[in-house]
C-alpha cells in the first residue's frame, strides 16, 4: 500500500493550487485526475491579485502568468450585444485601467486576465517540478476513513491500487462524487441553466482590435450566451444556452451559431472542440467531513457572472496548503484544521451569492427577479474578505464583518495585511512579499528590540517557522505609513499568517513579550 501524507482529487483550479504549494512547502502530496490531462478547453478567464499573492511566493510562478497575460491584451472588456459585429454593443466595462490603477495602490500583485486552461498547464508543470505526484487518467474508485488516515482505492491504466493518506482534499468538481459519498448536504438555487462550450478557431483579427473587447454576452433571435474572443487568429470560445432534453450539438450546426455569433455569414470555422456543462449555485453545507476537505466546485458552484469562481477555487487549494503543513510539521494541532471551514465557507458562500447577483444584473428585466442584488463595491470581495475563526484573536469591540474596503484597512486581526512599500537593503519590496513562508512577527521602530529577541526565544520553544522583521532603518518604511497602516503606532507588533492574514496583534508594548507571543501563537495553533 502507497503512503503519502495528502491525496488530493481533482486536477482543476483547486487541486492544482493544493499541489502546488504543498510541494513548495516540501509536502509529500499525490494527485489524481480523472481526465487524462489538464482542460483543453479555456473555462474560467483570469485571477484575481488575491490569488495572485497566494501563488507569487512559488519562484517563477508570477512571471509565467504575467506572460500569459501580455499576450492576450491590456483589460477585460465586457459588452453586450446581438454579435460581435452590432453598431451599438452595450459596454459593461471598459477595461478597468482605473480600478487596475487602484488595485497598484493596495496590492503588488497584478490580476491576470488568461485562459483557465492556460493557468492550468502552469500549475501542472511547477507542481510536477517540486515534486508532486500528479496522476491524470487516474480515478478515486471509494474511500474509507479510520481515526488515523484515509484508504482510497485509486483506479489507473495499470489497474487498482491502495492509498493511505493522512488527510484528502476533495476538489473533484460541482458534481463531487467524494461530497455525495460523504453525504455533506448542500444548498442554493441549484443548476440554473445548461451550455454547450465550443471552442473554434477562425480569424476575427479585425474584430477583435477594432473594439477590444474581450467578453461578449450576446443576445439574438437564434440563441442566447457568451462568446470569450482571444488574441485576434486562433481559438475562441462560444456557449450558447440549452434546454435540458437537447443533446449534443452537431458540429455543423456549431459552426452555423459561430458566424451567427460573429456576425460574419462566410466566416471560415474550424470547430476543435465541445463540451456542456451547468450553470449552477449551490453551496456545501460543510467544508471538512473527519479527514476530507471540500476545495473549489465541490465546495462552492457559482456561475461564472463576476469571475470570482476561478479565484476562489485557488485560494481554497492554496489555504488547505498551509494548514496542512503546519499541523504534519506539527506546528498546529489536529484542531487547526478546522478553522478552514470556519474561515473559507462565510467568503465561498458570500462570492456564490454575489456571482448570482451579477448574473441576475446581466439578464433582461423580467428574469431578474428573485435574484440578490449587486454588491456595491466589487473592490471588497477582491481584496477585502475578513476571516473569524479560533486562529484569529479578535479585538474586542470587533464588528465581526466578512468584508471591509481595503483603501481602508487598518491591520485589525482578520483582515489582509495591508501593503506598505519598504526598501530592503535598496530594493523596493512591499510587506505582501514578507509572507507565505511562516509566520511573520512585525515590529514597530520603538518596541523593535524587545519583539525581534520575544520572537526568537517563542520561535525556538514551540519550533514554529516564525520570521522576525523589525520595520526600522534596515526594513525601511518608505512612505512613513507602516504604524498607522498596522494599528501599531505605539510600538506594538503585529503577528502575520503564512497567508497574509494578521492573526493578532499588539498596539502597545506589553510587560512580558515573550510570555504574552507563547501564549497567542498555542491558542492560535491549537497547541
Amino acid at each position: 500500500m502507497e503512503r503519502v501524507p495528502v491525496l488530493v482529487v481533482g486536477g482543476g483550479y483547486a487541486g492544482l493550487s493544493a499541489a502546488t504549494l504543498l510541494a513548495w512547502r516540501e509536502v509529500p502530496v499525490t494527485l489524481v485526475e480523472r481526465r487524462p490531462s489538464t482542460s483543453v478547453q479555456p473555462k474560467a478567464f483570469g485571477v484575481g491579485p488575491r490569488a495572485v499573492e497566494l501563488l507569487r511566493p512559488v519562484p517563477g510562478i508570477e512571471d509565467e502568468l504575467a506572460g500569459i497575460w501580455a499576450g492576450i491584451g491590456d483589460g477585460m472588456r465586457i459588452a453586450i450585444a446581438r454579435d460581435l459585429a452590432d453598431p451599438e454593443p452595450h459596454l459593461i466595462t471598459d477595461g478597468g485601467q482605473a480600478e487596475y490603477a487602484l488595485l497598484a495602490e493596495l496590492t503588488p500583485a497584478a490580476p491576470v486576465g488568461a485562459p483557465q486552461a492556460d493557468i492550468e498547464r502552469v500549475l501542472r508543470v511547477k507542481a510536477e517540478e517540486l515534486g508532486a505526484d500528479l496522476r491524470f487518467s487516474t480515478e478515486l474508485v471509494s474511500l474509507e476513513q479510520d481515526g488515523d488516515g484515509v484508504t482510497a482505492l485509486i483506479r489507473g491504466k495499470d489497474g487498482d491500487s491502495l492509498v493511505r493518506a493522512d488527510y484528502v482534499v476533495a476538489a473533484d468538481g460541482h458534481r463531487s462524487p467524494l461530497r455525495r459519498s460523504l453525504g455533506v448536504p448542500t444548498s442554493g438555487r441549484g443548476t440554473l441553466s445548461r451550455m454547450c462550450s465550443i471552442m473554434f478557431d477562425a480569424d476575427l483579427s479585425d474584430l477583435v482590435r477594432e473594439r477590444e473587447v474581450t467578453l461578449w454576452y450576446l443576445r439574438n433571435d437564434a440563441f442566447t450566451g457568451a462568446l470569450v474572443t482571444g488574441a485576434g487568429a486562433g481559438a475562441h470560445v462560444l456557449s450558447v444556452h440549452q434546454t435540458e432534453d437537447e443533446g449534443p450539438i452537431a458540429v455543423e450546426r456549431c459552426a452555423e451559431l459561430v458566424r451567427l455569433a460573429t456576425g460574419r455569414p462566410g466566416l471560415d470555422v474550424r470547430i476543435l472542440d465541445r463540451a456542456t456543462f451547468g450553470i449552477a449555485h449551490e453551496l456545501a453545507g460543510a467544508y471538512r467531513a473527519g479527514r476530507v476537505f471540500l476545495a473549489g466546485d465541490a465546495a462552492h458552484t457559482m456561475p461564472p457572472t463576476g469571475g470570482q469562481g476561478g479565484s476562489t477555487a485557488l485560494q481554497d487549494g492554496a489555504d488547505l496548503a498551509w494548514r496542512l503543513w503546519l499541523v504534519l510539521t506539527g506546528q498546529a494541532g489536529p484542531a487547526f484544521l478546522d478553522t478552514y471551514d470556519a474561515e473559507r465557507r462565510p467568503i465561498g458562500t458570500l462570492t456564490a451569492d454575489a456571482q448570482l447577483a451579477e448574473l441576475g444584473a446581466r439578464m433582461p428585466p423580467a428574469g431578474r427577479i428573485g435574484y440578490p442584488e449587486r454588491q456595491a463595491d466589487l473592490l471588497h470581495t477582491l481584496l477585502g474578505h475578513r476571516y473569524h475563526s479560533t486562529a484569529i484573536l479578535d479585538e474586542p469591540g470587533d464588528d465581526g464583518s466578512i468584508l471591509e474596503d481595503p483603501r481602508l484597512a487598518g491591520g485589525r486581526p482578520g483582515s489582509r495585511a495591508p501593503h506598505v512599500v519598504l526598501d530592503w537593503d535598496g530594493q523596493r519590496i512591499s510587506t505582501i512579499d514578507l509572507f507565505g513562508d511562516g509566520f511573520v512577527l512585525l515590529a514597530a521602530k520603538q518596541g523593535r528590540q524587545a519583539w525581534m529577541e520575544a520572537g526568537r526565544v517563542v520561535k525556538e520553544r514551540l519550533g514554529v517557522r516564525l520570521t522576525r522583521l523589525p520595520v526600522d532603518d534596515e526594513l525601511l518604511d518608505v512612505e512613513g505609513c507602516f504604524e498607522q497602516r498596522y494599528g501599531v503606532s505605539g510600538g506594538g507588533a503585529v503577528l502575520v499568517r503564512p497567508d497574509g492574514y494578521v492573526a493578532w496583534r499588539s498596539p502597545e508594548p506589553v510587560a512580558d513579550p515573550a510570555a504574552t507571543l507563547e501564549r497567542v501563537l498555542r491558542q492560535i495553533l491549537s497547541r
